[in-house]
């Protein structure tokens, strides 16, 4: 597979493409309007800035401030969590109103719609996938009950406005109740078996029209019960050889079966980076998944609220270390979802576009990493 510096020209003709498209066609359905061209080079910091932000809220209703800066032009998208979603058709109509909103701004490729619906325990919206990961590695034929739970939660989510689904879970864990087992959330202790089940869910969900993300990179399988990185920091002293024959071996399969996104952990390799959490580590996200795994999609980071980021300053702070990092996109989320507001979502805006005014961030990674964004907003 080609370095990402190999393609960049090509991201950069479907973003414009996309910018300049006269009409598009959102994930509902609505056509936009016929509007102006509008390449990225005219787009103000915050605009630019917003082209990384997934923004959350709470209660059924988005607020005023999130439909104002979707007007603007200064979102990528928006995270569902159960308090948001009273029923399909109330989401699909939250998602017909936040796309009306964005078919305004200056960027008008759809706006991504993002929830958590892993199956068993970790669903945001009622339905499919029922069964979870784990009840899905324990079945006779896993790798056809995993295809058909992609298959199914594809129908379901699309049916709402869904584009993004933040599954599956590829971490491989390694005792029983810890972090990832406790809520049955990973397939097997086996990376093959991981490996196999996650591939063939990843290919039927974006058979059905939903993007796949494939998390959480390089892996909390060694988490233990106690290790909750939305929590606290965790780092995990994974041997180098261990990492990437067990923990990394899912996401070969994932970038096989052209999975779209991968979700960076918040956890510490010391093995790779003795300092930073993956999500914000340019040798994790550039290096090992770029660069050894020849990964070309979406980089996304786990919610910016997680307590194991506790150190590294408020979300303006986080958010430039994980865009100077390589992190595309960046959830704008706290722990408790009743507390999620737009504020995390502008606030980290407000980093993104300080570290691109003060040079810690150059305009030109910032552009391209835009246009990976814009391209995918296109065609998730």
């Amino acid at each position: 597979m080609q370095p990402r510096r190999a393609v960049a020209a090509v991201i950069a003709t479907a973003a414009i493409t996309v910018l300049t498209t006269a009409a598009l066609t959102s994930s509902v359905g609505a056509k936009a309007p016929p509007h102006r061209a509008t390449p990225l080079a005219r787009l103000s910091l915050a605009q630019l800035s917003g082209q990384r932000i997934i923004y959350a809220y709470a209660g059924l209703n988005p607020p005023r401030t999130l439909i104002a800066r979707i007007r603007e032009g200064e979102a990528a998208g928006v995270i569902f969590f159960a308090p948001n979603i009273a029923s399909t058709a109330q989401l699909r109509a939250t998602v017909a109103q936040l796309q009306a909103a964005n078919a305004a701004s200056p960027v008008r490729a759809p706006l991504l719609m993002l929830v958590d619906q892993e199956g068993g325990l970790v669903n945001r919206l009622a339905g499919a996938p029922t069964l979870s990961e784990k009840q899905i590695g324990a079945s006779a034929n896993g790798e056809a009950v995993a295809a058909h739970a992609g298959a199914s939660a594809a129908r379901n989510l699309a049916s709402a406005g869904i584009t993004v689904d933040l599954a599956p879970v590829l971490d491989v864990f390694r005792a029983p109740g810890n972090f990832i087992d406790e809520d049955q959330r990973s397939y097997s202790m086996n990376p093959a078996v991981v490996a196999d089940l996650g591939g063939a869910f990843i290919s039927e969900l974006q058979r059905g029209g939903v993007a796949a993300t494939a998390k959480h990179f390089p892996g909390l399988g060694a988490a233990s019960a106690s290790q909750n990185t939305d929590q606290v920091p965790v780092t995990l002293n994974v041997s180098l050889a261990t990492l990437r024959a067990v923990d990394e071996l899912p996401y070969q399969s994932a970038i096989a079966a052209g999975v779209k996104l991968i979700m960076l952990s918040w956890a510490v390799y010391p093995t790779l980076d003795p300092h930073l959490p993956a999500g914000m580590s340019p040798t994790i996200i550039g290096g090992e998944l770029r660069g050894r795994l020849h990964f070309q999609g979406v980089t996304i980071t786990d919610s910016i609220g997680a307590g194991a980021l506790a150190r590294f300053g408020g979300y303006a702070q986080r958010a430039a270390l994980a865009a100077q990092a390589g992190a595309d996109l960046i959830i704008c989320a706290v722990t408790n979802p009743a507390d999620n507001t737009p504020t995390e979502g502008i606030e980290a805006l407000d980093g993104i576009a300080a570290a691109i005014a003060d040079h810690r961030l150059g305009r030109t990674m910032v552009e391209q990493a835009d246009q990976l964004v814009i391209a995918f907003r296109a065609q998730p």
